[in-house]
């Protein structure tokens, strides 16, 4: 995916939410702060993503312009429309949202995970696929390693979760 390819998601999203603030959780995040951030972070043609105001209508995104949708067959994305608790995320990770907001997105703002939250779920996760954007991550140097073992010290999880994912951060970022 795009940065482009996220922004026509985020005002499509809000289009069909009725809703100007779209939150996006999954590894697209990424494109909020990095907008040309390395490909080997942007394999996914999926963003998940859920509206702020309206959360109750993500079935709606991801009936409209979700997987095997028209929406994908004609432009190779999809959104998946998520909720909140999707993903374990850092205490404070709202105040922390970078915003993406311009013509593209027709003014509606793409809420994005900061990269230390987004890979403090990815941590968390700890699939072979996360395990994997956190190694890409690490290597192209677009995270702290003491920054995020601070946040996953923040995330509500059971300590053995959290242990095991402070352990992978401190292998891949070592």
């Amino acid at each position: 995916m795009t940065r482009p390819e996220l922004e026509h998601l985020i005002r499509a999203a809000a289009d069909i939410a009725n809703d100007e603030d779209i939150v996006v959780i999954g590894s697209q995040s990424i494109l909020g702060q990095f907008p040309h951030a390395p490909a080997s972070m942007r394999v996914s043609a999926e963003a998940d993503l859920y509206p702020l105001h309206h959360p109750e209508r993500a079935d709606l995104i991801d009936g409209s312009i979700g997987e095997l949708s028209p929406f994908h067959e004609m432009y190779g994305y999809y959104a998946q429309g998520v909720s909140e608790t999707t993903a374990y995320l850092p205490q404070g990770w709202k105040e922390r949202l970078v915003v993406v907001q311009n013509e593209n997105t027709r003014g509606a703002r793409g809420l994005c995970l900061e990269v230390h939250d987004l890979l403090a779920a990815k941590a968390i996760a700890g699939r072979e696929k996360d395990i994997d954007f956190l190694t890409e991550a690490a290597k192209h140097g677009l995270a702290r390693r003491d920054e995020l073992l601070a946040r996953l010290a923040l995330v509500n999880a059971d300590s053995t979760i959290i242990d095991r994912a402070q352990a992978l951060v401190r292998r891949v970022f070592s």
